[in-house]
């Protein structure tokens, strides 16, 4: 079954006051290129969070993130009252006795002063809360890869399609291939006949007309394209990860195609090929999207 590797999971697990989310998307990509946003807490698991989007995913760009969303109020910072109180009526007993004007904003004064805001708290990353943070990344990569695989049915069934397409239109150049050969010695017959005083011998005239055919001959383009075609269907049951040996298959296949093109000295046959290079390109655009 083919992957594809644009997919998009996310997850969010509760924890205590906290929740804690993780989002991974990606794209597709030569190799793996993994871009990490991981809130600080739990920066000191970063290596570990890599390696387990590095196995899961194998390819494609990725953008990961971790971060904590709380619940309002949790994270306010505390503000000790009575110690505003406690400042407010000594620098007032001050101002009268010196004769200083108050200030005008006795808010903005007060809580400047030192210790009236709490100081927050280092957090420290417990096993409970990184075995929650844990499955929160597996949650959002294993939705990622469940993404993938439905986009990979999809392109299989492009794939199918495309090839069945390229092996009918095969089929139709058989009837002109068999025709051209009687044309091609009618044309070359006409044309000596019409040049006056010129006798020509029949036998090496059939000889000559065998050695020009067979450099038409496009049996061995036709057979190696099947071939392909078959090995690409293969391909694409053999599991995932096979995206590169698919692009590589659809390479030859074009090598035939335009080899019989070259080779096709009719219009009606042309005309085909040019409709199976125009299915071989869809291939070609998608298998760049395949795991």
């Amino acid at each position: 079954m083919i992957q594809s590797m644009t997919g998009y999971g996310k997850a969010v697990v509760a924890y205590k006051d906290k929740k804690i989310c993780a989002e991974v998307k990606s794209l597709n990509s030569k190799q793996l290129d993994l871009q990490a946003r991981i809130a600080p807490l739990y920066r000191e698991k970063e290596m570990e969070i890599r390696q387990m989007i590095a196995t899961a995913l194998e390819r494609g760009k990725v953008d990961f993130s971790l971060w904590i969303e709380k619940d309002e109020g949790v994270d306010a910072t505390t503000v000790n009252g009575g110690l505003i109180d406690n400042y407010y009526r000594q620098l007032k007993s001050i101002c009268q006795a010196s004769g200083i004007p108050e200030p005008q904003d006795w808010l903005q004064t007060l809580t400047r002063m030192p210790d009236v805001l709490a100081k927050a708290e280092v957090e420290e990353l417990c096993d409970e809360e990184w075995a929650a943070a844990r499955q929160a990344v597996e949650q959002a990569i294993g939705a990622l890869v469940d993404f993938r695989k439905q986009e990979g049915a999809a392109l299989q069934l492009k794939f199918s399609e495309k090839i069945d397409n390229i092996e009918r239109l095969m089929a139709e150049i058989e009837p002109y291939e068999k025709s051209r050969v009687e044309k091609i010695r009618q044309r070359i017959t006409d044309g000596l006949q019409q040049l006056p005083g010129v006798d020509f011998d029949k036998n090496r005239l059939e000889q000559e007309l065998i050695y020009y055919i067979e450099k038409l001959d496009i049996s061995e383009e036709k057979q190696r394209l099947a071939n392909h075609l078959k090995y690409f269907r293969q391909t694409m049951h053999d599991g995932h990860g096979q995206g590169k040996k698919l692009g590589f298959i659809a390479q030859e296949m074009g090598r035939e195609i335009n080899t019989t093109g070259s080779k096709s000295n009719q219009a009606e046959m042309q005309n085909i090929v040019v409709q199976m290079k125009d299915e071989l390109e869809q291939i070609k655009e998608q298998v760049l999207n395949a795991l």
